[in-house]
């Protein structure tokens, strides 16, 4: 439980639900969510479940803050046991002076021996019985149910949850009864056994006002549908799948011609990752805006095409949505483990672009800027999102579309810009930068070349010369100093009364935001860089130079964005401090919090 976090009060205050994966829990907990955040109180719901269909243990998590704190508070005020099997567990993370809430259709009240938190008991299983006849109607509805008693005891907008409930069965009109039943049955079991609202309760604010509640792997789809991409690759793992799946249901919506019902976008689904890193490098190779979603054991098994990428220079776009690792590790749980296997992906010297989004809003234009990225310096571009990210609702400002915007192509030569040469020369920089021109198959006959493998000279000629070979890799180390100038730049929060700082990256920005207001409250001001791109760039050398401690967050156990730091810059590694988090559900403040205490009361004590 958090160290630091205090009792809730109104709309401050988080609700955790206990149920069993399978049983329709999922459009409720989300109707909870949203809600409260169509009251206008900032909200964010975590989605904790196992990787199996059904029958295994699952939580939501949803976080109210009037504050607008969107990572996850580290204590539990109302707990919904849903489960019988977690009744111990549930019943023992809940916070003096919090509430429990259980089916007591069957008695239990032997389990409950806390005398620092309330009891509710809800005979939900008896009351849906007694309204519903089908079985499956009666599991579905109990979940509803809750939904509610929750209203009641947290004096919950009834018009905002029947607008909800309006929305999401239109197109189901026969189910929306039983639902409204069921709400109307748990509210009105609550206001008649007990007294409500509770110590604290929900009041209705207007702070969620141009924002929208959405996840990352939709807002990535989106955005590769905005930056133009037609190819998609892939083979399905948790939890990228998602993004190909909202990309086909924009496609099909925004890429059909309306005369012909033509479709403009290929999707394939290969036969595994290597194949589907090979299908996108070939589209790409051919003028396509293509990529492929994937995860940690996906970058494994594509890390030789990534080379082949890298070294040839074609670009590609990758989504990895990172999991817990090593291996095939826990599928459905959140980490940043993939950062130097991205960063540094495939046998000798390489290193590839990566972008860093903190939350699905970012990930939106990060995709964009990826696509842009990849043909600008014709390479492989990896995006890397976090679980937490990617697969849960989060309270994000409106997306800005531009429909002045016109992706980046780079050096593509045109058939007249080609005829015009004296000779074509696949990979000659002219520029300075890094950078050759390129063409697309079939534009000039001057525009063909042949190379044995992948190895070549600057002319794009078969090539084994050690001087030919040196000068080819050392534009590339080239290129990458270019890139330094094109990912988009930190983001910097910075004072002129503290030489202590924080570096994180993604989905850590919320907890490491929360902590820097927590410790500011208690006199100890830091200042704070969150890492969009890889390579870095020069402003992140210089908040290392102008700070004499940092210490770098991250959702790792090996302190990856620690190390890269240490190989990319200059820096001693006394400076940079580690605090990590790794158990694979998303970071709390606390953890930051207490990461920088330890080392304060360290240094004080030396």
């Amino acid at each position: 439980m958090s160290s630091f976090a205090k009792g809730p009060k109104d709309n401050d205050f988080t609700v955790r639900i206990a149920n069993v994966n399978g049983t329709g829990s999922a459009s409720a907990n989300a109707m909870l969510m949203k809600a409260l955040f169509r009251m206008g109180i900032p909200v964010c719901g975590k989605n904790y479940f196992p990787s199996n269909i059904q029958g295994l243990p699952t939580w939501y998590e949803i976080r109210a803050s009037g504050h607008g704190h969107l990572a996850r508070s580290g204590r539990v005020d109302v707990m919904v046991a849903m489960n019988a099997e977690t009744y111990a567990r549930d019943h023992a993370c809940i916070a003096a002076g919090g509430y429990l809430i259980y089916d007591s259709t069957w008695p239990r009240s032997q389990q409950f021996n806390r005398t620092d938190i309330t009891v509710l008991g809800v005979p939900l299983s008896r009351i849906c019985n007694e309204n519903f006849a089908q079985a499956r109607s009666r599991i579905l509805m109990k979940n509803i149910m809750y939904v509610g008693v929750l209203a009641a005891l947290l004096d919950m907008d009834m018009q905002v949850i029947k607008g909800l409930l309006n929305e999401q069965f239109a197109a189901k009109a026969s189910l929306l009864g039983a639902n409204q039943k069921a709400i109307d049955l748990g509210y009105a079991y609550a206001k008649e056994n007990f007294s409500c609202p509770l110590s604290f309760r929900t009041v209705s604010i207007d702070q969620t006002r141009d924002h929208i509640m959405i996840d990352g792997n939709t807002t990535s789809a989106l955005g590769c549908v905005y930056a133009g991409a037609t190819v998609g690759a892939w083979y399905p793992i948790t939890p990228s799948t998602s993004i190909m799946d909202n990309f086909k249901k924009f496609c099909e919506k925004y890429r059909k011609d309306p005369e012909t019902g033509k479709s403009n976008f290929c999707i394939i689904q290969a036969e595994d990752e290597l194949a589907a890193i090979g299908m996108v490098l070939g589209a790409g190779w051919n003028g396509a805006r293509s990529f492929t979603p994937t995860s940690g054991p996906g970058i494994s098994l594509m890390s030789e095409f990534l080379g082949y990428g890298y070294f040839t220079e074609i670009p590609a776009v990758l989504f990895d949505v990172q999991r817990c690792g090593p291996s095939t590790g826990m599928p459905t749980r959140t980490q940043q483990a993939d950062l130097m296997s991205c960063a540094y992906a495939s046998h000798g010297d390489t290193r590839h672009v990566l972008l860093f989004p903190a939350n699905p809003e970012e990930a939106f234009y990060h995709a964009v800027q990826a696509f842009d990225l990849a043909e600008r310096l014709q390479t492989p571009v990896i995006v890397l999102i976090d679980l937490d990210i990617g697969m849960n609702d989060w309270m994000c400002r409106d997306l800005q579309w531009d429909d002045a915007y016109q992706p980046d192509r780079g050096k593509v030569l045109t058939a007249e810009q080609i005829a015009a040469l004296p000779k074509f020369n696949r990979y000659l920089d002219v520029d300075g930068d890094g950078i050759a021109a390129r063409t697309l198959p079939g534009t000039h006959p001057k525009g063909a070349y042949f190379t044995r493998g992948s190895g070549h000279n600057m002319y794009g000629a078969y090539t084994e010369d050690a001087g030919e070979y040196k000068a080819v890799v050392d534009r590339l180390l080239l290129k990458f100093e270019t890139a330094k100038k094109l990912v988009p730049p930190a983001e910097i929060h910075a004072s002129e009364r503290t030489r202590l700082g924080f570096i994180t990256i993604g989905s850590s920005d919320n907890a490491v935001k929360e902590a820097r207001a927590v410790l500011a409250e208690a006199g100890v001001n830091i200042n704070y860089l969150r890492v969009k791109g890889f390579p870095f760039g020069k402003e992140v050398q210089d908040y290392i130079d102008s700070h004499e401690r940092i210490y770098v967050v991250e959702q790792n156990r090996d302190a990856q964005l620690r190390s890269m730091l240490l190989l990319e810059t200059r820096v001693d590694p006394n400076k940079l401090v580690p605090v990590l988090h790794y158990d694979g559900l998303p970071i709390l403040a606390a953890t930051v919090i207490d990461g920088v205490n330890q080392d304060l009361a360290r240094r004080n004590a030396a």
